[in-house]
């Protein structure tokens, strides 16, 4: 049986359909929804599809390294966490600053300054709190820079789990994407067991192509059984392309996290 909550981008899959066609799919399927940005998207039909969304793109400008920067994303947030609730998103995503083109950040950062740390951590814990107000959580995704987003800043693993870690809130979790781990990081299952008293959701996609599980390197069905083994029930999602036909790789998918 699926041990875990399943769920899978529905910007990356079926492409050439509506988005609230996708959505309706993956509930018809037994899958919830990952979004990215809300403002590209018919909230009204998404509303009707009754799928259950799981994960969202959390802001819609600003980082966490500067004062204006901060109040951007602080603003952004809250105005997210606001549609969130109206789709009943259970978590809302961050990233050490806004992504552009291709997800290329906005304002690359080469030096991440011990300024920047202190910044980013007191961002973080103001974004904690708006987050209980709103009744919202909100996690911070770990990326990889040598292939997808060089220049982000907080882009390791290790660095998203020193700022979660750091503010330590209910309201602020990891998005542990192990595909930009393996890019980056690498040592997958050691990295879960440490970062997991703080994963709020774990994504997935196999390296390299960023496809469905199995089309790589990445042994998926064993990182599956050592989450279950460390006790890790929490969602996982396919953050990735369908390598063909996406009902297939949706299949490919679950059976890698049935354990």
């Amino acid at each position: 049986m699926t041990h875990f909550p399943l769920a899978a981008c529905a910007e990356m899959i079926w492409r050439d359909r509506l988005i609230d066609w996708r959505a309706s799919r993956l509930k018809e399927m037994g899958f919830g929804v990952g979004l990215w940005n809300w403002p590209d998207h018919d909230l009204a039909a998404l509303e009707k599809t009754g799928a259950t969304f799981t994960i969202m793109n959390g802001y819609l400008r600003g980082r966490l390294t500067d004062d204006e920067g901060a109040a951007e994303l602080l603003a952004t947030a809250r105005e997210t966490a606001r549609v969130g609730k109206r789709l009943g998103v259970q978590r809302l995503n961050l990233h050490g600053t806004g992504l552009g083109e291709g997800g290329l950040p906005v304002q690359p950062v080469e030096v991440v300054t011990g300024a920047m740390w202190l910044k980013a951590r007191d961002t973080l814990s103001r974004l904690a709190e708006m987050a209980e107000a709103e009744g919202a959580t909100f996690t911070l995704e770990n990326l990889n820079l040598p292939v997808d987003h060089p220049g982000v800043p907080f882009g390791r693993a290790e660095d998203t789990l020193a700022l979660v870690a750091s503010v330590d809130h209910p309201r602020l979790r990891l998005n542990l994407d192990l595909y930009h781990a393996q890019i980056g990081e690498g040592n997958l299952i050691e990295l879960c067991r440490k970062c997991l008293p703080w994963i709020g959701e774990v994504q997935v996609a196999d390296v390299p192509g960023r496809c469905e599980p199995g089309t790589g390197e990445v042994n998926w069905h064993g990182i599956a059984k050592a989450l279950k083994a460390m006790g890790y029930a929490g969602p996982v999602g396919m953050e990735a392309f369908a390598s063909g036909d996406p009902e297939a790789a949706l299949g490919a998918f679950r059976k890698a996290f049935t354990v």
